[in-house]
């Protein structure tokens, strides 16, 4: 297998000096995202970015399941090569978010909570510690952006590590009744009763009609990867969209999915993924290198990386 262009043989054969690349040190922080489809990703940019202002060696790495032709079976093998390979941490995307967890050794109170994992911090006793920055990156994404939308009921595309994050982001923010709809029922109906439990009876829905939902609706969000560049496509349809919806999403590249595009024709009021990518990957710095990033520093970051593309 080949993580960017540093090979990796069986995990048995693998053998690397820790004396090159000491994590948490003042050397070099190595860590990557694990994922599939990722290599329009902004990640390693605004990461390393933020590090070099700070004045770290920092280094993050794809580790593109899609470019491997690897599914998620391979992510035992993955983590013992990145613990090899002496990585401070990883990021965790599509669609590990969950298949992780059984390989970790202890979760932060929200990744336990959402059963969903996006940063594992490789810890110096050798734990692997899965924590979901997702949720809050959303929730400081829409409390900047949509703050003073009404949110009575909203409809939530998705039930997997991103919608379980999104779906907690969205009752913490006084959501009153989120109704999930997913094309597997069963995965809608388990993280509704999760919220149940969690936030109380009403809150949460498993919903199957979509078009009844969206009608009773205040507000969409999209967290599935329909619109992603290699998911295209729009998770509603046209016609099911009016001008007094606000539609959120949590899908960053491309900047504007077909379904924002439609939405903002329409007139809808939207909300990009770009805040929630900055956000969660701001807190998932903060967890690799113990140093407080500068999130306005890395939204500018993040908009000189989209207005060159």
């Amino acid at each position: 297998m080949q993580i960017a262009d540093v090979s990796i043989e069986a995990p048995a054969r693998v053998a690397v000096s820790r004396a090159a690349v000491l994590p948490g040190s003042d050397r070099t922080t190595l860590v990557g995202l694990i994922g599939m489809g990722i290599q329009p990703s902004r990640m390693p940019a605004l990461h390393e970015r933020e590090g070099a202002a700070l004045g770290l060696a920092y280094i993050y790495r794809l580790v593109d399941l899609e470019v491997l032709r690897l599914g998620v079976e391979a992510l035992p093998e993955l983590l013992v090569a990145a613990r090899r390979f002496a990585f401070t941490g990883l990021n965790v995307t599509h669609p590990c978010k969950q298949a992780i967890i059984p390989l970790l050794d202890e979760l932060s109170p929200p990744a336990r909570a959402l059963g969903a994992v996006n940063t594992v911090v490789f810890a110096a006793d050798g734990r692997l510690v899965g924590h979901n920055t997702d949720w809050s990156g959303f929730a400081e994404s829409f409390r900047r952006e949509l703050a003073d939308v009404p949110r009575q009921r909203v409809v939530l595309l998705g039930a997997g590590g991103a919608g379980a994050a999104v779906a907690h982001a969205l009752l913490t923010l006084g959501v009153g009744a989120l109704s999930i709809i997913d094309t597997e029922g069963a995965r809608a109906d388990r993280l509704a009763a999760g919220l149940r439990d969690r936030f109380g009876e009403g809150r949460a829905i498993a919903a199957r009609d979509l078009a009844a939902a969206v009608d009773a609706a205040d507000g969409i969000v999209n967290a599935t990867p329909v619109g992603m560049a290699n998911h295209a496509g729009m998770p509603v349809a046209r016609e099911l969209l009016r001008p007094d919806l606000w539609v959120a999403e949590i899908i960053y590249f491309p900047p504007e999915t077909k379904f924002l595009h439609t939405a903002r024709e329409l007139g809808c009021r939207t909300m990009a993924g770009g805040g929630m990518a900055v956000f969660q990957a701001a807190e998932a710095f903060r967890l690799f290198t113990g140093r407080e990033p500068d999130r306005e520093r890395m939204i500018r970051h993040f908009v000189t990386m989209e207005a060159l593309r």
